[in-house]
Order: structure tokens, then sequence, then C-alpha cells
């Protein structure tokens, strides 16, 4: 198998021609190239995964690609040739009119990417618009379509939604339906089902296929899910750290990878689990002993009402009811809108509760005041989905760790000394105590929010998608990372994931949600193998991978 494309010749059924491109790093960095001589071809009606960690180049060769890349990091040498033009030569209004109806890109992030100052209507319409696509009428019509394949609900009503009103799955839709407008020959996906629970990355996925066959189009797809790859690519590429190491035939790459670096992946990808975790406690500190009870615990948002508005209620939480155990973690999976989050934050009180119980150290906790609640707090942590949001820019990761401990009379000797102990403990040295927060990697920033959350020695840790962001290498040291902590310190956690094989390797015991109501609950094997519930059978079936032969690997 070869690593880079012997021949610059292009055939008939090549849609694109990547040959030799080199992407130059500012000075400073880490390395001196983003991407590095790199080859590749995207063959007409083909799905080309690029899978590697973070930083290994597969974003950067996908906005070269789009003529997208940032002022400080520049081509330096290379084609990217598409119908007998070098795109890296068209000026940007020639690259603007291929953008959309020729290639089309999906974007990671779809908060950062759709305009939070217009509809979801608007801004699908406005692509078609840009391109002179159709009548005002007809762009309409097909944006209430688009809205529908996509698998939006009430795609009438979602049209004058703005994007903050959406889940981040649901925006992730809205950003897919406005890459597939206008039907391009070249699709990008740059991670698009990252953020998506697994019934609506199987939708998205066999929605991409599905186009992919109707056109023939092209789909350059970039993620570091192995299982999604598994189930939808026809040729893999694998990168690390700027060079394409290995490419080929999907099933080849996966049943007999050629070098290291694929092996470590494969190897990291989570699976699902034919057993339990075995029961870890102390002496004289049994296992099952409970830290928090939750007793029928609602949660309605409500929107609208007044004069020209009908109130909108929304049942989030309904007579949500289970118990964590010191030294043992409780999951909740299911899709996105079906509750999660909201229980989590229900639990340590960013969210009042409409009725219920909270019980810790015998107390109701749910209808506390902020004031009686205060001195709790500490002992009931979160560690957030993303890492960065969830950090301030502005300060050091010492004084992001010890400022909470210091507000609760912590001396500032005693608080640092116990950082740079617990920074140890996460895996990052005492030189990260007085760096910022944009000098770490996404899994290092993670570990800081972990170390945080340590700082308060708490009995509880909300893990909110705490691994979803992560590539698969860095997710399997974090999980490992969380797993020794409890093994230490005993801290119960309620850990939510959209990812059913993350959750079969670190939890105890499962809450399976919809609609807000707990419709299953039990040990992974009995979730994951003999699942009760049609909604389980339902999410179980739906995990990317899970009939290939990655599962065997």
């Amino acid at each position: 198998m070869t690593t880079q494309v012997e021949s610059t010749k292009l055939t008939a059924d090549t849609v694109l021609s990547v040959r030799n491109l080199t992407v130059d790093l500012p000075k400073g960095m880490e390395r001196a190239f983003a991407v590095r001589d790199i080859s590749f071809d995207l063959p007409r009606g083909e799905i080309l995964c690029v899978i590697g960690e973070s930083g290994s180049g597969k974003s950067v060769t996908a906005n070269a690609m789009m003529g997208l890349l940032p002022p400080l990091i520049r081509v330096s040498s290379g084609e990217i040739l598409f119908q007998g033009q070098d795109l890296l030569k068209l000026d940007e209004p020639a690259l603007r009119k291929l953008r959309g109806r020729v290639v089309s890109m999906i974007f990671q992030d779809p908060l950062s990417a759709l305009n939070p100052l217009m509809t979801v209507g608007e801004q699908v319409v406005e692509v078609m618009a840009a391109h002179d696509e159709g009548t005002p009428k007809s762009r309409q019509a097909r944006a209430l379509e688009l809205l529908t394949e996509v698998g939006l609900p009430d795609p009438a009503l979602m049209l004058h939604q703005y994007p903050f009103r959406l889940s981040g799955g649901q925006r992730q839709r809205v950003m897919i339906a406005m890459a597939l407008a206008l039907e391009p020959d070249i699709l990008i996906a740059d991670e698009p089902t990252t953020a998506l629970d697994v019934t609506t990355q199987a939708q998205i996925l066999d929605l991409i296929q599905q186009i992919q066959r109707k056109k023939g189009m092209t789909v350059l797809f970039i993620t570091h899910d192995f299982g999604v790859v598994a189930e939808i690519a026809d040729r893999v590429i694998v990168m690390e750290k700027g060079l394409i190491v290995e490419q080929g035939v999907a099933d080849t790459v996966f049943g007999a990878p050629q070098h290291p670096y694929t092996e470590r992946l494969i190897a990291a990808v989570p699976k699902l689990r034919q057993d339990d975790r075995a029961a870890r406690s102390k002496d004289n500190d049994p296992q099952d002993a409970p830290v928090l009870t939750v007793e029928k615990l609602n949660l309605i948002y409500r929107s609208g009402g007044g004069w020209f508005k009908k109130l909108r209620e929304v049942k989030a939480v309904q007579d949500a009811s289970f118990t964590l155990h010191r030294g043992r973690t409780l999951g909740v999976v299911g899709e996105s809108g079906s509750g999660k989050t909201s229980l989590g934050r229900l639990l340590i009180k960013l969210l009042e509760s409409e009725s219920g119980q909270i019980i810790y150290q015998g107390k109701d906790i749910a209808p506390m005041k902020e004031s009686d609640f205060r001195p709790l707090r500490p002992k009931i942590q979160m560690i957030f989905q993303d890492p960065f949001a969830s950090l301030n820019p502005r300060s050091t990761i010492g004084h992001i760790i010890t400022v909470g401990p210091i507000a609760q009379g912590m001396k500032k000797a005693d608080a640092r000394t116990k950082a740079l102990r617990i920074l140890e403990k996460v895996g990052l040295d005492a030189g990260a105590y007085a760096r910022y927060p944009h000098e770490f990697s996404g899994g290092q920033r993670q570990r800081v929010g972990i170390a945080r959350a340590l700082m308060f020695d708490p009995d509880v840790l909300v893990a909110d998608e705490a691994v979803s962001a992560l590539d698969v290498s860095i997710q399997a040291q974090i999980l490992q990372l969380l797993d020794e902590i409890q093994r230490e310190t005993q801290v119960a956690m309620f850990f939510i994931t959209h990812d059913l094989r993350v959750a079969s390797q670190i939890c105890d015991e499962l809450l399976v949600m919809q609609n807000g109501r707990i419709v299953e609950h039990g040990p992974p094997s009995q979730i994951f193998h003999a699942p009760k519930d049609a909604y389980t059978k339902e999410l179980v079936a739906a995990i990317p991978g899970s009939d290939h032969a990655l599962q065997k690997v």
C-alpha cells in the first residue's frame, strides 16, 4: 500500500486531485508545516474518509481545497486540480462561484458557522440567492424541502427559528441542509457528526450516502471516529502530523493496517463491552453506599406567551428517579433533546426543578436557594462538554483552578500546592500552572477541566459529554484518567454521553432517556445486549460500524 499517489495523470473518473500539497505554519509552532507533500485523488461517486488525531492536518487540507485558509497559514507548494484548473491559482471571485455549487463544505462547529442574527430559513435561502438559483418562492420551497430531508422536527416552524434556539444536533442538520442546497459535485464534511447522537448520526450518514448515490457525488469525509469510517468509507486516508502515512480501500486498511499509527488508532476505538465493570470499593467503604438520590424530578421549559404568542411548554425532564452510588458511574444516553444535559444541570443546580427531590447529605437540595446551597456546591462538580469555552481565556490555568477554592476560604499557598499536585495527577506538568488555555490542545484543556473539578474533593462529578469532541486516542486517555481518579477517590460520577461505545466502557449502570423520560435503566450488558425498550433497541442498532469487522479488531 502506497502513502502517496504516484501518477499525476488525471483519469476521467477523477473529480479533484491534490498533488504534492504543502501548507506552512507560522514560525514558532511545534512544526514548520500543517501538511507536507500530500497527494491523493477524489474519484467520482466515492466516499473518501480522512482520519487522524487533532493536529494531523485533516481540516487544513479541506480548507485549502475550499480556499479558506487563514492569513497566517499559506500554501507553499503543490496543486489542487479541478477540471484542469489549479484552484490554488484562482482569485477570490472565481473561488466564490465554485463554493456551494461545485464544492461545498459542512463545518465542524455549526454554532460558530451559523449567523446568530438570521433565521434558519434565511440562511438556507441565502445560499441559493448568492448563486442566483431559482426565485424567492422556489428558494423558500427548497429550503423547506431540505430541512425536511435532514430530519428536523416541524420544518415549517424551524424555518423561522434562530440558531440559538436549536440543539447542537439540530444546528448541524441546518449546516448540512445549507451545504446540500445546490447539490454540489464535491461535498467536504469536516467532522459533521461529532456532536450528534447515534440515531441522528445514522440518519445523517444515510442521508449523505443517499444523495451521494443519487447524484454520483464525491464526498471527502473528515472524522476521528473509526465507527463512522467503517460505516460509509470506500477508501481511507490516515494522517499523522501533517503526513499521509497510509491510504487504501477501507476494508484493507481496517483488516490489515500497514502502519503502526493506524494500528494504534484502531486499538483506541471504544468497543461495546460484553460484560459489566467489576465493583470497586475501598476497605470498610461499601460500593453501594448512596451519595445522591433523585425522586420524581421534573423540569419544564417555557417560552412565548403574552398577547400574540401562545405559551409553549417543553417537558425536558419527567419524573426522573435514580440513585448515584459511591465509587460507581451512572451513565445517561439518548438522542439530542432527550433531557440528558438538563438532568445533569439540575443535579448541580444550574437549573431549578419544577418538582421532585434531590437528596444529598440527608437534605433535599432541589428547593434550596443559592445562598443555602452555596456551601454544598463544591462537593457536586461538573466537567463541561467544551473545555475551551468553559475556561477563561484571559486567566492562567493556575488562576482558573485555584480561584474557586480560594473563594471558599482556602489559603492561596495551600491552593497552589494542591493545584500543582492535581495537575500532575491529571497528566500535566507544573509548567502548565502559569500558561493560558489557548496554549493547550483539546485533550489537555479537558484535563484542566477535570483538575478544576477535583480541587474541591467532590463527592459527585457530572461529566457532560466530556470526551465527545476528542479524537479516539485522547478520548481513551481521558476515560482511563477518569477511571483512575474514581478508583482513588471513590467519587460518584454521572456520565452524560451520546456515544454508546464510550458508555459501555466507563459506566456501571445506564439510564436511557427519550423525550425527558427514563425509558430503561440497567447494567450495560443488559442495555446493549438484551435491551427491553423499543427505543433502546433503536439506539443500539444505530451504533456506527457495529456490524463491521472493526468490532472484532
